[in-house]
């Protein structure tokens, strides 16, 4: 078998038509992208397909022209035997399979990119690979890092989410829950008369700006913009500065991203982080995850603009992963999908790779969770929690989410105990050190002592909650203590108190995610948080539950 693999991959799933070559032996990406920029306003479907209609051959001819002329200098064409799954690549072939963006994005645009990939791999007789676009976001960061199991920040125009690797997918442990982070910018600036795109205009206006007040919304690993975008548009209208109002929403919705990343290198043990999506060419939010990552020992990893934007040269290098596994697809099987999650991807080209998920020792006496570091006492029995001050914020809103987490963590906390759910006793609480004593309860978290009725607790303690009218916030199976006994929620900093099911049913869903991204076989946890959620609290949550897991939040324009 030759040790080169020669990919052509195709990309066109909103504005950027692009087509690269990727060759593994020299690890070299060519990439020619020809990107649609519209006249006013944000991305318009049927003006980005017909752009896509006109660029994607020529940028296809380019790439293919490159690849014959290289073909010399590379390996010999594969030879194959019945037990090699993949096709083998035509002597006057210069390529080995052509890959594509199968979704998510803008549907008119993702048939043209798969009618062309469909026509090309007829042509030159070379078998297609399906890539998500999403996932070869991560991948391409993963490729050029070196890293083993990073957690991918995926920031990009319609989408803004983290990916985590567990049990052969990529698994979605946070997401917008509105739209996704450069179309809710891009939202902004339509407002304030400024053309597309939006976020490079907010980078450069903000260099000049002070901070301002803006709403600031995390829930777990999930975060909503749909209500500082609005925040922002009152500022504007109210005559502060449009440098100061781009100022604060760069450093309110990149520290909800950071923050979000952090809960989740804090929940999966992986020290890894890497970053995916056009956004992520903000240096703002760089310099944020960078400093993240250096306060908690962490390593960091951007990949170059070239592979941050929308672009072929990482559905190729995803695409030789997949080949390379045996990922072929047959035509009757290429069909493209606008909502194409990544988490429906079976991850086969690393799939022998160790998991992610890594306990805390049992003469740990120091702990550093997402916000905080925690002092242990188990012989005492004992527990101080400090919320370090997180260098990557603002001071003025660090200041004020530390004090205000701490002050409801010990509110909360104290609730939710006379409500009858098994939580720490607090003993000392100071909101200007941002410091609380609790008592020390459980054994360990219930991350790493997972089974049926415990989560069946949880879900009957956070029934409790919602029908005492507040929610937790942040219930992840690190946020729960277990015992042989008992089952306790700690760390209730980000709940709040509400009467609206569609709070009720997103604090399911946090916990949620975190089965999935921690449990070797979630599903019977999944269905058992429901069922003891059912013995204590209403149905119609359990009902907005599902419509929340239905949304798809991907193709948001």
């Amino acid at each position: 078998m030759s040790s080169t693999t020669r990919i052509l991959g195709i990309e066109g799933t909103a504005w950027a038509a692009s087509a690269a070559l990727y060759d593994s032996e020299s690890d070299d990406v060519y990439i020619q992208s020809d990107a649609y920029e519209p006249d006013s306003g944000g991305i318009h479907p049927r003006e980005a397909a017909e752009h896509m209609h006109e660029a994607i051959p020529r940028v296809v001819a380019d790439v293919l022209e490159h690849a014959r002329e290289t073909a010399d200098s590379a390996s010999e064409p594969r030879v194959t035997d019945g037990s090699d799954r993949s096709s083998s690549r035509q002597r006057d072939s210069p390529i080995d399979a052509v890959a594509f963006s199968q979704g998510p994005g803008l549907g008119p645009c993702l048939r043209i990119v798969g009618t062309a990939a469909r026509t090309l791999s007829q042509t030159l007789s070379v078998p297609l690979v399906g890539v998500n676009h999403m996932v070869a976001h991560l991948e391409i960061g993963r490729h050029t890092a070196e890293f083993d199991s990073p957690v991918c920040l995926n920031a990009s125009g319609a989408n803004a989410h983290l990916l985590a690797y567990r049990n052969g997918r990529y698994r979605v442990l946070g997401e917008t829950m509105d739209t996704g982070v450069g179309n809710a910018i891009d939202k902004f600036t339509r407002h304030v008369g400024w053309s597309h795109p939006g976020g490079p205009k907010v980078e450069q206006a903000a260099t000049d700006g002070e901070y301002v007040d803006l709403p600031y919304v995390v829930k777990g690993m999930d975060f909503s913009f749909s209500g500082i975008m609005s925040a922002a548009k009152q500022a504007s209208d109210d005559g502060t500065p449009l440098e100061d109002v781009c100022f604060s929403l760069q450093e309110n919705v990149f520290a909800m991203l950071t923050e979000v990343s952090e809960r989740a290198l804090s929940l999966t043990g992986s020290d890894e982080l890497v970053l995916g999506g056009g956004v992520g060419q903000n240096a703002r939010l760089r310099e944020m995850l960078e400093d993240m990552c250096d306060q908690r020992g962490a390593d960091f990893h951007a990949p170059k603009p070239r592979f941050l934007r929308d672009n072929a040269g990482m559905i190729a290098v995803l695409g030789a992963k997949m080949y390379n596994a045996g990922e072929t697809i047959a035509l009757e099987d290429s069909r493209v999908d606008p909502n194409y999650r990544p988490d429906q991807v079976p991850v086969t080209w690393r799939s022998a790779e160790s998991e992610l998920v890594v306990g805390r020792g049992d003469d740990d006496t120091e702990v550093r969770g997402a916000e905080a570091l925690v002092d242990l006492d188990p012989t005492a029995g004992r527990v101080r929690k400090r919320r370090v001050a997180k260098t990557y914020r603002h001071p003025d809103l660090d200041d004020r989410l530390r004090r205000e987490r701490t002050t409801l963590e010990a509110r909360l906390t104290s609730l939710a105990r006379r409500a009858g759910v098994p939580t720490p006793v607090l003993s000392d609480v100071d909101p200007l050190e941002a410091t609380i004593e609790l008592e020390y309860v459980g054994d360990a978290d219930l991350r790493d002592g997972l089974t049926r009725e415990r989560v069946r607790a949880v879900g009957r303690h956070l029934a409790t909650l919602h029908e005492a009218g507040f929610v937790h916030g942040d219930p992840t199976t690190r946020n729960v203590r277990v015992s042989s006994e008992r089952t306790y929620l700690i760390d209730f900093g980000l709940g709040y108190h509400t009467d609206h099911v569609e709070d009720y049913a997103m604090d399911l869903h946090v916990f949620d995610q975190s089965l999935v991204g921690t449990a070797d076989d979630p599903e019977p946890l999944r269905e058992a948080v429901q069922a003891g959620y059912r013995e204590v609290g209403r149905e119609r949550v359990l009902e907005r539950l599902r419509d929340v897991e239905g949304r798809g939040r991907y193709v948001d324009e």
